[in-house]
Formats: structure tokens, C-alpha cells, sequence
């Protein structure tokens, strides 16, 4: 590109940013921002459509397949471009997690020809990236799947999950009975577990099963006759672990009470090595960065696509994940520019 096309080209990679910025996209609600990632397809002439769970659909050539998540978490921050010694600066929820990514994968995929897909509710239940995987014929050659990094950062590995609710009840009688009641049960059980998965604080974050009870409820029953606890659950899988070993280990520790495991993703951890990983490590260097390599310790579709597709594949994006559902989420747009410019990158060579 000349110097002229460069720049108008950058500038429509932040219109279109700033355009799905400003379009709420709560998970379940993604709809208006679907349609205008679809329009800005339609305007290179790319085949493109939302399919019926509302993922933007627009294939190509899949030695790549680009996708990200449209949805976000809920929170009104004022959208606006601030100039600030660094440069501008967009404010506004999701401008990190996840529609800078988003939108330097459409800008990417528009430039070269690859496949994207943009999915919904990453966010609550990854509803978006499960219909993908059962939709699709066959695997892509490779996926760049995205979420904050940092520019110069690759992601290669995440932790599962498994998540259940524990269930516990007991006949109710007077306080002063030395026997244990369903609360203290599901008390004794919690401790067990995190004695279980116990590690020393030097132990890397992302190496450990943490432990972590989201709800609980408990008392009385209304009839007065029993006393009833419920308690939801999360332990976060690291990848030397299947959910299915934690399971196994979480239950021995059960006495009297039951646990549904009703969410399970499993652990993905993939190799420097791969084409796709020294591919951004090169475009990295080639536009002035110093390339890291990642772990995260929450969860992504990248689990969801490394259980289904047998493919090299990384998580890739602009923005500082320390944003991530942040009252003061933003993204510096000179990142995002070079984000665009080593994802475009990226997939010329690998395709």
C-alpha cells in the first residue's frame, strides 16, 4: 500500500471499531452488532450471514480461520476518543474484551481473504463457539482465536473448568444436636477440597486448581422438617489435569450429599513451535515488538475449538487484559493498529 492507502485504511479500521464500540452487545443481545460486522463484510463483497444462533458467518479461504466473540459483559461506559500523550485512546465497554480483536480479525480477513466468524455469548456459556464446531463440515488449517493479549503477546494455553451444584439435606432438629445439619455437610465437603488442591504461593497461578464457591443457600426447609443447602461451584482445570480427574477427586471427599457437574471445559495448552506460533512471533519482530508468550488462567473458546479441531491454533488481540470487565475498559488505538497490521500478517503467510 502507499502511504495515502495505509492511512485510510487505518482509519477504517478504527471506524469500524468505534461503530461496534458504540453498539451494546450484552451476551444474548448481540444482534445490531452482528449486522454491522455483516455490512462491513458485504461492502468487500464477501459472501457473508448470521446463522441461526446469531454467529456473522463469513468463509473463505480456511487455511486460517479468524473468530472472536461479539458479546460482552454488562456496564455503561460513555464511549469517546480522548487524546492523550500516547495517542487516542477509545473508551467504552467490550473496546478490550473482546471488539478490538473482534474487529482487527474482520480487518484482517477483509485484506487477505481468510475465514472468519464472529460468535456469541463467549461471555455466559460459549454458545456461540459450540454450534461452530458442530456446524462446520471439517476442521480449519489452523485458527487464530481473539481475546486481549497485548500486541506483542500470544496466548497458547488456558485452564478448564468444571462447575457443579452440591446438594445437601438433613432432618431438621434443635441447634444443640452435636450432629452435623446439610450446611455443615456441604461446609465440611468445601474444606476437604480446598485441602485437596492446596498448593504453596509460589506454585504458578496457572498450574493449580483453584477452588471457588459462586452461591450458596441454605436454612430450614418450608415445610420446617429438614434443613437443605445448595452451593454452586468452580474449580479452574490446569492443563496436566482432565475435568474428569477433578471430578473423580472432588467426589471422594462427599459424605453425605450429591454434586450435579453440569459445566465442563476442558484444559488447552499448544506448543511454541507450531506454524501458527512462529508465525507471530516473525510479524511481532517485523513491526518493532518483543513477541511473549502467554498463559491465561480463566477459560476461552480456544478450549472449546482445541477439544474439537486437531489444528494449531493461538489466542491473539489488542488491549490490555487486565481491562477485561473493567469499569474503566479501554483500548489504545495505535495498538490496535499494529494488532491489525500483525494479524494481516500473520495470515499472508500462513495462507
Amino acid at each position: 500500500m502507499s502511504e495515502v492507502q495505509t492511512v485510510d485504511a487505518d482509519r477504517e479500521a478504527r471506524e469500524l471499531l468505534e461503530d461496534v464500540v458504540r453498539i451494546p452487545s450484552v451476551s444474548h443481545d448481540e444482534r445490531e452488532a452482528a449486522e454491522r460486522l455483516a455490512d462491513f463484510f458485504e461492502a468487500y463483497d464477501r459472501e457473508v450471514w448470521i446463522d441461526e444462533v446469531g454467529n456473522v458467518r463469513a468463509p473463505a479461504d480456511d487455511g486460517v480461520l479468524l473468530t472472536s466473540h461479539i458479546d460482552t459483559v454488562p456496564g455503561d461506559i460513555p464511549v469517546r476518543v480522548e487524546e492523550t500523550d500516547d495517542g487516542e485512546v477509545l473508551w467504552g465497554r467490550g473496546s478490550v474484551d473482546a471488539k478490538g480483536p473482534l474487529c482487527a480479525m474482520a480487518v484482517a480477513a477483509v485484506r487477505t481473504g481468510a475465514s472468519f466468524v464472529g460468535v456469541v455469548r463467549e461471555e455466559v456459556d460459549s454458545t456461540g463457539g459450540q454450534y461452530l464446531v458442530q456446524d462446520r463440515e471439517s476442521a480449519p488449517d489452523a485458527v487464530i482465536n481473539g481475546e486481549p493479549s497485548g500486541w506483542e503477546g500470544i496466548t497458547l494455553g488456558y485452564r478448564g473448568l468444571l462447575g457443579g451444584t452440591y446438594v445437601a439435606t438433613s432432618e431438621s432438629g434443635h441447634s444443640s444436636r452435636p450432629e452435623n445439619n446439610a450446611i455443615q455437610d456441604a461446609m465440611d465437603w468445601w474444606s476437604a477440597v480446598e485441602d485437596e488442591f492446596a498448593k504453596d504461593e509460589w506454585h504458578p497461578v496457572f498450574e493449580r486448581v483453584t477452588c471457588k464457591p459462586v452461591d450458596v443457600r441454605g436454612g430450614i426447609s418450608d415445610d420446617g422438617l429438614s434443613v437443605e443447602t445448595t452451593m454452586r461451584v468452580q474449580l479452574r482445570v490446569p492443563p496436566e489435569y482432565s475435568t474428569d480427574e477433578i471430578r473423580e477427586m472432588a467426589d471422594g471427599h462427599l459424605g453425605n450429599g450429591t454434586v450435579n457437574w453440569d459445566d465442563k471445559i476442558e484444559p488447552v495448552m499448544q506448543s511454541p513451535r507450531t506454524n501458527v506460533a512462529r508465525a507471530f512471533r516473525a510479524a511481532i519482530r517485523d513491526h518493532g515488538g518483543d513477541p511473549s508468550l502467554l498463559r491465561k488462567t480463566g477459560t476461552s473458546d480456544m478450549n472449546v475449538y482445541a477439544k474439537a479441531w486437531d489444528c494449531p491454533m493461538v489466542t491473539y488481540g489488542p488491549g490490555d487484559s487486565e481491562l477485561d470487565h473493567a469499569p474503566d475498559e479501554h483500548i489504545h488505538l495505535a495498538a490496535y493498529d499494529r494488532a491489525v497490521g500483525v494479524l494481516t500478517d500473520v495470515t499472508d503467510r500462513l495462507l
